[in-house]
């Protein structure tokens, strides 16, 4: 690992780990078939269950990692390979930026889901918003090979996706406190979101 990974490692990973559980544990239907797509390790999904014990959490990943903390099967990126309506809810956690086209994952996901769509992700506002979420992007996820297109988009752009799909926004929470101080006053911002979404 790089020392930029070590340090994301040491400042930012366990508390962003934690603090992500606490914010999406609670928006998950009881007793819930999750698929969580662009899972990584599956730590965050891991400790979801631990919290909440009446769900399951399977994932999908384009780079499937040697060691995995739930199940994770392999896609294309594009795709999702299960039927329609195989899940209760599916989960994008800081996945949907990774791809070149953001609303045909979240089309995919609207497919496969029962229930709920719940997306981890970021807002370009303000001041040097895409710089400062190019560099979190490349310190967080460089060193494990992911893919960086650095495709950010507004929350215009967002919601205007949202409505196309007709998908219906019931949480967009903007104050999720991923980052101690001093980060925070760097990386927080408004630069981060959870929303909750229904299908219609």
């Amino acid at each position: 690992m790089s020392v930029v990974g070590r340090m994301h490692a040491q400042l930012v990973y366990n508390r962003r780990i934690e603090v992500l559980v606490s914010h999406l544990a609670p928006l998950l239907p009881h007793g819930a078939k999750v698929l969580d797509v662009g899972c990584g390790d599956g730590m965050i999904d891991s400790l979801i269950m631990k919290r909440r014990g009446d769900v399951s959490i399977s994932g999908l990943d384009v780079l499937v990692r040697d060691k995995t903390h739930i199940p994770v099967t392999a896609f294309d990126g594009n795709l999702i390979p299960f039927d329609a309506e195989s899940f209760d809810a599916v989960i994008f956690v800081d996945v949907l930026h990774h791809t070149s086209n953001p609303a045909n994952l979240v089309k995919e996901a609207k497919r496969v889901s029962r229930d709920v769509i719940v997306i981890k992700d970021h807002t370009k506002k303000g001041l040097l918003a895409n710089l400062t979420l190019r560099f979190m992007d490349w310190a967080g996820n460089a060193h494990h090979g992911v893919v960086l297109p650095y495709n950010y988009w507004t929350e215009l752009q967002w919601q205007q996706t949202f409505t196309e799909l007709n998908l219906t926004v019931h949480r967009w929470d903007t104050q999720l406190d991923l980052y101690s101080w001093p980060l925070n006053l760097f990386f927080d911002r408004s630069l981060h979101f959870i929303a909750k979404l229904s299908l219609n």
